[in-house]
């Protein structure tokens, strides 16, 4: 049974109504991904969070109202909570005696974290970045309990000694995760260097979650990867060949984990030895969903990130995905889409190629803006599913390396 779910965001007075419904949107989406259904979706407008609950007493009672007669089990909260605002929701809910658990932003990525990793290294990296996240608020539940154990003339309570247990245990349990990354990260050190023994040149795919970097990778390399319509669909490393016909040269492509608004610095250092394979290459493709609505905000998300990475000047290629979505406003005339042959072979572009159609969706995308806008990483425009102007992409990236 798929579990129900209730979102609230809380957010400053002076946001536009257009950045709230982007931030829900994108939270539901999260929600999708992890398979749950969202129930309700509320925003709160707080300049100060609650100090105690983050939402306060008064919504914490509606949430619980509502969770009884919509019958939901989780109340997400977009936003990243101290430990002590998480405990103290779920111990309401708990004396309430309500089924439901609060989660936060971070808890909800975890989790479909969890659920999509496949590899041994992938799930190690994410049960680091849960004991970071877990961590602190396991040691606010046991400090909770000493208080409540401790008593006068007792040099230490109950709670006090849990929380020194759990302490050791995560930190055990943590030095024996990074000793087995380190493994794996030995591992690749030594495929890049043979790598580069053989004059491979490389290039690393990023870009926003969902933005089809799996579906480039496959377009370009025939590497096979999964693809899937949702947030985080791959978390493992790929790496794929692309031989490039006029210079005779094969570059070696890696795509990973995709990027998202508000990831947290923990969860990134998590993903090191993963991300290594961007740090390492000669140059990045920073794929983009030319028809996100939040294009350029998403644009500065990713480049935030590769910032953090030390990455922020390293060659870069913009490369505008799924354009077979999208109208565009300085699209070609009728005449200059007419096949040469009289023949075409049927595809979901044929359409639009005799000119029957001048749109794709009520969307239009004027590229000439975004080519002058961002000119300086040789913005390319493709579609990585209907393989449209891979060619171009290709002498591109021959060209920057």
């Amino acid at each position: 049974m798929l579990p129900k779910a209730i979102l609230i965001d809380v957010i400053e007075p002076n946001t536009s109504e257009e950045e709230a419904d982007r931030r829900l949107s994108e939270l539901e989406s999260l929600v999708k991904t992890y398979g749950g259904i969202v129930v309700i979706k509320t925003i709160q407008k707080k300049g100060i969070p609650d100090y105690q609950t983050y939402i306060g007493k008064g919504k914490v009672t509606e949430i619980m109202d509502i969770g009884e007669e919509k019958g939901a089990e989780i109340l997400i909260i977009n936003n990243l909570l101290k430990p002590r605002q998480l405990y103290e929701l779920n111990e309401r809910f708990r004396k309430a005696k309500s089924k439901m658990k609060a989660w936060d932003r971070v808890d909800m990525i975890l989790k479909i974290f969890s659920k999509h990793a496949n590899s041994t290294e992938a799930k190690l990296q994410i049960e680091l970045a849960s004991i970071k996240h877990m961590g602190p608020r396991i040691f606010g539940m046991g400090i909770e309990l000493s208080r409540q154990a401790g008593a006068m003339g007792v040099r230490a309570g109950g709670g006090e000694a849990n929380v020194e247990l759990m302490k050791r245990h995560l930190q055990k349990q943590e030095l024996s995760i990074l000793k087995k990354l380190k493994h794996y990260e030995v591992i690749r050190e030594g495929h890049r260097k043979r790598r580069r023994r053989q004059n491979f040149k490389t290039a690393a795919i990023v870009g926003y979650t969902n933005a089809g970097k799996s579906s480039l990778l496959n377009a370009l390399t025939k590497k096979g990867a999964y693809v899937a319509d949702q947030l985080f669909a791959t978390l493992d490393t790929r790496v794929g060949k692309l031989w490039i016909q006029e210079s005779s040269r094969e570059v070696l492509l890696s795509d990973t984990i995709g990027f998202i608004q508000d990831l947290p610095p923990d969860l990134i250092k998590a993903f090191k030895s993963t991300l290594a394979e961007t740090v390492d290459s000669e140059m990045i493709l920073h794929v983009i969903d030319v028809n996100d609505p939040q294009i350029d905000k998403n644009v500065k998300v990713v480049e935030e990130i590769l910032d953090q990475l030390g990455l922020q000047d390293k060659p870069k290629i913009y490369v505008f995905n799924k354009i077979d979505l999208v109208g565009r406003i300085d699209e070609p005339k009728k005449e200059e889409l007419m096949p040469k042959r009289s023949l075409m072979k049927a595809g979901k572009d044929t359409a639009r190629r005799l000119g029957w159609e001048s749109k794709k969706s009520d969307k239009s995308v004027n590229f000439s803006s975004l080519r002058l806008k961002y000119k300086k990483f040789t913005p390319v425009f493709v579609s990585a599913v209907e393989k449209m102007n891979l060619k171009e992409l290709t002498r591109a990236i021959d060209e920057k390396l």
